[in-house]
């Protein structure tokens, strides 16, 4: 028992001794080191480097450790703000189109000279008898009649059909009731835009073009203006397919609308013939009754 006493005693002393000697074997003076304090320095110097070693790696591997959860939660911040700025640019770049939507209707609308009211499109309804659109006016519907024409700075979408309250339904250029006088902006022919009310796609059916007149796929068509029922000059739709025969007085003539209708959301409804074609109807009117 006292022999276990002893040995615990010496262990603890050497333990308290040793590092002693080690640092005051490393702090004397070159010049007045003795054997013992050589042997204890030489001794040291390995252990000493080994535990400097030990101390710098796990010392690098704690601030490597650091810098990665630095870096990790640098990485979320940024990843958050990059989704945040991009959802941001997301919403300037859908202001900015509706902005340029809304900037070319107002310039429309100054341009046709007449009376128009503007209009919200809220649905479409498409089925084996009808392509309808269904528009919201700011207002009541009282003064839209039916048959007024309904445009957008693309071209012709088509002709009012009934309204209640504040919405009006549209009937679509492409619907098989609907029609149009055109005219080949580049040759001037004369044609009829029919919707082929096909549901697989939107398609008009150009009539009653004349064999003999100049039409080519890629010409564009025009409202003529006949009528008064639509302005004149606006954009109804573009040739794909010409089917010229042989014989018969008119040949075959499709074209795509102007407008796409799957991305309609704006609208203008004509409320009135434009003041120069309704003056000039008037002049016509009176030129032609009987004098007394």
């Amino acid at each position: 028992m006292n022999l276990k006493r002893y040995r615990d005693l010496a262990i603890v002393l050497l333990a308290l001794a040793v590092p002693f000697l080690f640092l005051r074997a490393s702090m004397r003076d070159p010049r007045q080191v003795t054997g013992a304090d050589r042997v204890i320095v030489r001794i040291a110097t390995p252990i000493q480097y080994a535990a400097a070693t030990l101390a710098r790696g796990l010392s690098n591997i704690w601030g490597d450790y650091v810098y990665l959860v630095d870096v990790k939660e640098d990485n979320a911040r940024l990843a958050s703000q990059n989704a945040r700025l991009r959802e941001r640019v997301r919403k300037l770049e859908s202001l900015e189109e509706e902005n340029h939507r809304l900037r070319r209707l107002l310039d429309m609308r100054a341009s046709l000279k007449t009376d128009v009211v503007s209009a919200q499109v809220i649905g479409k309804n498409t089925n084996e008898f009808f392509r309808v659109a269904r528009v919201s006016l700011d207002r009541e519907a009282r003064d839209i009649g039916p048959n007024l024409p309904v445009v957008t700075p693309d071209g012709v979408v088509g002709t009012t059909l009934k309204s209640a309250g504040d919405t009006v339904d549209v009937r679509l250029v492409v619907d098989a009731g609907s029609g149009v006088d055109v005219v080949v902006q580049r040759t001037g022919a004369r044609g009829f835009a029919r919707g082929t009310g096909d549901e697989t796609k939107y398609l008009l059916s150009i009539e009653y073009v004349q064999r003999t007149d100049e039409v080519e796929v890629g010409d564009l068509l025009v409202t003529s203006g006949v009528g008064r029922r639509f302005p004149k000059g606006i954009p109804v739709g573009t040739v794909t397919q010409v089917v010229k025969r042989d014989f018969g007085i008119y040949q075959q003539v499709y074209a795509t609308p102007a407008v796409d209708f799957s991305r309609l959301e704006e609208v203008l409804i004509v409320t009135s013939a434009p003041a120069e074609e309704t003056q000039a109807a008037r002049d016509a009117s009176g030129s032609s009754a009987p004098r007394r």
